[in-house]
């Protein structure tokens, strides 16, 4: 069938099994890129520093004022709890915050010591706390030494190389380059004593920890944006979700400076928020304090007009009537003075909302005014909590976000809302203003029937009415706004402080690193294998030969360490001679199968020089002969002669003589020192050597041998260099193609398998040459049963075993481990 001839491609076939055995075979690279990768894991491990994870809990509340009253609207809500725990986690992630705490807590200078592989960071274990004067620059990522002499007297010392460093003023966050001194330079200081060098300001006072005499410390200090930056990432979450309770939390290698950073940021953070919450009431308690300033000067300039006019004026009095009229143009006067002062603002709320878009509180409170209408309250808190959470948006979105025009126009929305009720207001206290006018007018009427002099003292006697009035309601105002501020708390309630209650350790994951430097160091040598085999184009085991084509592997030849082709003669008892007795075994076979009578020939022949064919060629001879069976071997390899060393015999007459007539059959065959074993050399190299092969004399030659001779053993040139082999196939009953084993390339057998495939060739087979199941592991055992010649088996038999040391056990039982895994895949 045509099935029976395909030819597998190897371009569409992954030889997963010989990949396998493959890796199988170089097991010692594996074990040498783990242990070199497991080393480099071990070294890191050792080296790298604890790492800690330190955390506090805090809730967001929505506490509102006891105090709060429509009439008391000093502060405003921020939108609800939920608008405030996202506002809090922006604001602990915000550049401000984090440079607040920074700067707080100076966490730009570092304190650290030698460590046996690495600088540790001994933040609140140093017996020193440096005090920085950030008015002037400190230099950047330079180690300052620092080594006590004596409980309260160090050295200081800077190791320079000249060139030129950076330094930052931490105040204006400016960074200057400096030039750097030529030498390194020290100096002795005590504690609380200014180190004022050009580049370095600051001191270093008690922490209370006692100092060890000769240690040295090391300070460092940092860019401010780089500490910043460093600290943004704080881990926020809440728990459980969606909740206003969140939890904070921070890494890295000193726990003390965890907990004082994580403490300290939600203090500021509380402070910060405390702050803006009484910010409409401090903004409102600033305007009542000016307003009481200028009163107070007003009524102390009326007392004294009033105590000047009664001295001068002792005789005048004032009578019940008179006072009645007093009291009256007094409460008039305060009516006016409360319409006009509502009338104002409502003049200042429309200029400020009409120019302003980032509405804040930098106005004060409408009922400070004594404007209690609950829309102009509720739309002024609207538009200030609006404005706040168009300012919390501006931290993460960018300025085209829609949500930034979403916002703008719900503000314009109750802008416009507000403006119509500010003019219906307006317009009825303009109407009671007015009325407020006329009887005020109509009093005054009254007033001026009085005499001059009680006229003028009305006067003074009405301002100073009015001035305590107003000072009075202001005085007022201030005690309620007071009130409201000190009863406001801030939103950021702490439930678990962070603190070092001992643990806290997350890293470094050790285990984790050796797990990747044992996948690592397999996956390396995985690659390079695969590599190596993908792109190996040389045979390497009868496997790949069973893959490549349909031809049948008739037997393997092992190495030979015998610089003479005769093995099977000079050693007849080694591994090799068996496997020829195996092949002269399978040859047999064939011959049966071909009902073949008489003589019988086999024609040896290969791919290209170099793989064996000649050294095959001999052998199969010797063992043919050694079974005393008349036997010659003919050298058809007419281009290029061998056999002829082999036997010590002169390559001067042969089958060239023959073809071309100038010897006999009798001339041209030589007996060997082999019994039953006589050879036919090539003799001189011939111009034609095809045509000499093809010619009608080449018949007579076969016939002749095989009139005389059991067996003929054909050493013909290779096939894949020449055709000369092919054209014998006439003459042989049995072919044997020896490949060597990584030698013979797997493109070679593309011709002969087109030949098998056209049937132009028959009764082919295999020999695979040189073959070595110890460099390539596994690759010989189990070929020997199938094939016939019981390589491995009979080899031992001729060998005494050699008990050895470790190592020879260990390679042994690889061996063993080979051989059942190479059984399992043959099953």
């Amino acid at each position: 069938m045509e099935d029976e001839f395909e030819i597998k491609d190897l371009q569409n076939f992954f030889d997963f099994r010989g990949f396998l055995l493959k890796i199988l075979a170089w097991w010692p690279l594996f074990v040498v890129c783990i242990g070199i990768a497991y080393y480099i894991a071990h070294y890191k491990n050792v080296r790298r520093q604890t790492v800690y994870r330190m955390s506090n809990m805090i809730t967001v509340k929505d506490d509102q004022n006891p105090f709060f009253t429509s009439n008391t609207s000093l502060t405003f809500n921020w939108g609800g709890t939920t608008d405030k725990v996202q506002t809090a986690i922006i604001l602990l992630r915000s550049r401000s915050h984090n440079e607040t705490v920074v700067e707080q807590l100076q966490y730009y200078v570092d304190y650290l010591q030698q460590g046996e592989y690495h600088l540790e960071d001994i933040y609140g274990a140093t017996p020193f706390v440096v005090d920085v004067n950030t008015a002037r620059p400190q230099l950047l990522g330079k180690q300052v030494k620092v080594v006590f002499t004596s409980a309260t007297e160090y050295e200081l010392s800077i190791d320079f190389n000249g060139g030129s460093g950076s330094a930052q003023n931490y105040d204006t966050k400016e960074v200057l380059n400096l030039p750097l001194p030529a030498a390194p330079i020290s100096g002795s200081f005590a504690l609380g004593d200014p180190v004022d060098l050009p580049y370095l300001n600051f001191k270093l006072n008690p922490s209370g920890l006692p100092p060890e005499l000769g240690k040295e410390y090391i300070i460092r200090f940092n860019s401010f944006n780089g500490v910043v930056s460093r600290y943004r990432d704080i881990g926020i979450s809440q728990t459980p979700s969606g909740s206003s309770i969140l939890t904070l939390s921070l890494t890295g290698n000193n726990k003390a400076r965890l907990v004082d950073y994580l403490n300290a940021s939600v203090r500021i953070l509380a402070e910060t928020q405390l702050e803006r919450k009484n910010l409409f009431a401090t903004k409102t308690i600033q305007f009542i304090d000016s307003s009481l300033a200028v009163k107070s000067v007003e009524m102390k300039n009326v007392q004294e007009e009033l105590d000047k006019f009664r001295d001068e004026n002792s005789s005048i009095g004032i009578g019940s009537s008179e006072e009645s009229l007093i009291a009256k143009i007094t409460e008039l006067d305060a009516q006016k003075q409360n319409l006009e002062q509502r009338l104002q603002y409502y003049r200042d709320l429309e200029t400020y909302l009409r120019t302003r878009e980032d509405y804040g509180t930098d106005i004060p409170a409408p009922s400070i005014t004594g404007i209690g209408e609950g829309s102009v309250t509720s739309s002024v808190s609207s538009i200030i909590e609006l404005a706040e959470e168009r300012r919390r948006l501006a931290y993460t979105a960018k300025p085209n976000n829609p949500a930034f025009r979403d916002l703008d126009r719900r503000i314009d929305a109750i802008k416009a809302v507000l403006f119509e009720n500010m003019a219906s207001s307006q317009q009825i206290l303009r109407g009671q203003l007015q009325e407020v006018r006329n009887e005020i007018a109509a009093t005054e009427g009254q007033m001026r029937k009085l005499p001059q002099e009680q006229q003028q003292l009305f006067g003074i006697q009405r301002r100073y009415n009015l001035t305590e009035g107003a000072y009075g309601v202001f005085l007022d105002k201030r005690s309620q706004a007071g009130i409201v501020k000190a009863a406001n708390v801030s939103d950021i309630v702490i439930i678990d402080e962070a603190k070092d209650t001992g643990g806290g350790a997350i890293g470094p994951n050790t285990e984790v690193s050796y797990v990747m430097a044992i996948v690592g160091g397999t996956v390396v040598p995985l690659i390079i294998v695969f590599l190596v085999f993908f792109f190996d184009t040389k045979i390497g085991n009868p496997n790949e030969i069973k893959r490549l084509s349909s031809i049948p592997v008739l037997g393997a030849i092992g190495k030979s360490a015998s610089k003479n082709n005769l093995v099977v003669i000079e050693d007849p008892r080694s591994a090799i001679a068996e496997a020829f007795r195996g092949l002269r075994s399978s040859l047999q076979f064939i011959y049966r199968k071909q009902q073949l009578e008489g003589a019988k020939t086999v024609r040896v022949t290969s791919s290209v020089s170099g793989e064996g064919k000649t050294f095959c060629s001999i052998n199969l001879a010797s063992v043919f002969a050694l079974s005393q069976r008349k036997t010659v071997l003919v050298g058809l390899d007419l281009r290029k002669p061998k056999i002829f060393g082999d036997f010590d015999l002169p390559n001067v007459n042969g089958v060239v003589n023959y073809l071309i007539g100038d010897s006999t059959l009798e001339e041209i065959i030589q007996p060997t020192k082999i019994p039953h074993l006589d050879v036919i050399l090539a003799g001189a190299v011939p111009p034609n050597p095809s045509e000499l092969l093809m010619s009608s004399q080449m018949d007579v030659l076969m016939e002749a041998l095989k009139k005389e001779y059991d067996y003929i053993i054909l050493d013909t040139p290779p096939v894949g260099l020449v055709s000369d082999a092919l054209e014998l196939d006439t003459y042989v009953d049995a072919t044997l193609y020896v490949i060597r084993q990584h030698y013979t390339k797997k493109g070679m057998l593309r011709l002969i398998n087109d030949k098998y495939k056209k049937k132009e060739i028959t009764n082919i087979s295999f020999v695979l040459n040189y073959f070595s199941a110890k460099s390539k592991l596994g690759y010989g055992y189990g070929y020997g049963y199938e094939y016939g010649y019981g390589y491995g088996k009979y080899g031992e038999a001729y060998r005494q075993k050699k008990s050895g040391g470790i190592a020879s056990r260990v390679k042994r039982k690889m061996k063993r481990a080979a051989r059942w895994i190479n059984e399992q895949l043959e099953h």
